[in-house]
């Protein structure tokens, strides 16, 4: 049985649709990521699954129970969840009494109060903080002292909205590896929004992709980054090279895509005439200075157009009759004195290339 399951979930508010047939199973002890722009709908979503509000229609249900119930029963389901906002809240009081501000609206026992507390100040690296005034904080200690609050709780669903947003490096991996120390130690089923898809990668078992207030696409995280189901989905998961094409011919699967007169062979079971798009992720693509004999079935002669470090790594942009952007390691780049204006070869291999129908017009 699922932990949670929505069925057909819809909001709006006044007559604008926020979120349209949002339909979720998450199971137990899974992350689960909801990634998309600003504005896809993702913090409604997670204030519904939290039951602060009510849908429009559609349902929710926890643990296999409708959570359109009596407000007794919502507020016992209520308490078997947290819920962790993207702008912290904090309170004008201790670390400690943040954190054990949960458990006494709860009554739980003072003595077990401490030992819970104590627990988490340790868990979230915050045991020197414990009698300091929890507004002094920066933000990533003021998130991991809201985190640390809910979790005093003992959640079965812990909800994470934005855990990183607006956080300095140093402080989104320690949250980010706290979540993974959350789930891993504690099998607390996890669902957190994020824009982040790299976050949402590194993080999640499954995902899924929301724009406009509707899912685009849902599964495995790999899945999801390496086969998007459309355009608009490749483009937020970070395939940037989309080349609009035709397929010309398709012998047993393998196809032949036309794309402003240059042939690209892919691996698709779209038939001749199909019109589709044609996506290679940056890092599948090898650059050579001359012709090299290789299994890969694409190569395509072209020249520089910019070339832009990255850290470790450069992103060379090449004009091979359509442009198309590679992903190098920095050294690769010096050894082959990559420059503006540099005649190359881009080479992938069919294997590499994800074909995704073009929808008509």
């Amino acid at each position: 049985m699922f932990l949670l399951e929505t069925v057909d979930l819809c909001q709006k508010r006044g007559t604008q649709d926020i979120l349209r047939n949002i339909n979720l199973k998450v199971e137990r002890g899974e992350v689960f990521a909801l990634i998309g722009p600003t504005g896809a709908g993702k913090t409604t979503l997670l204030r519904l699954l939290d039951l602060l509000e009510m849908p429009a229609s559609g349902k929710i249900y926890f643990d296999g129970v409708d959570t359109a119930t009596p407000n007794g029963l919502r507020l016992e389901m209520r308490r078997r969840m947290a819920f962790v906002l993207q702008k912290p809240v904090v309170f004008n009081m201790s670390v400690f009494d943040n954190i054990a501000c949960g458990l006494r609206w709860r009554g739980v026992a003072e003595k077990d109060i401490h030992e819970r507390v104590d627990s988490m100040l340790e868990r979230v690296s915050l045991s020197a903080y414990r009698d300091r005034n929890a507004r002094t904080l920066s933000g990533g200690e003021a998130q991991r002292v809201a985190i640390a609050r809910a979790l005093a709780t003992r959640p079965e669903l812990l909800l994470l909205d934005e855990p990183t947003a607006n956080l300095d490096p140093l402080s989104t991996g320690k949250i980010e590896a706290l979540i993974t120390d959350i789930s891993q130690q504690h099998e607390t089923t996890i669902i957190m929004s994020t824009h982040d898809m790299v976050q949402g990668q590194r993080l999640a078992i499954r995902l899924a992709v929301m724009m406009n207030g509707e899912i685009h696409q849902m599964g495995q995280v790999a899945e999801v980054f390496t086969a998007p189901n459309s355009r608009e989905v490749a483009e937020f998961v970070g395939v940037e090279n989309i080349v609009d094409g035709v397929v010309t011919a398709n012998e047993e699967g393998l196809a032949n895509v036309d794309a402003d007169g240059k042939s690209i062979e892919v691996i698709s079971g779209y038939p001749a005439g199909e019109k589709v798009h044609v996506c290679i992720r940056p890092e599948d693509i090898t650059l050579a200075l001359s012709p090299i004999s290789s299994s890969a079935r694409n190569s395509f002669a072209g020249r520089i157009r910019r070339v832009v470090p990255a850290g470790p790594l450069a992103r060379v942009e090449v004009d091979c009759g359509f442009p198309l952007t590679v992903l190098v390691t920095k050294r690769s780049a010096e050894g082959l004195a990559l420059s503006e204006g540099k005649p190359v070869y881009a080479i992938f291999k069919a294997t590499a290339v994800h074909v995704i129908k073009r929808e008509k017009n």
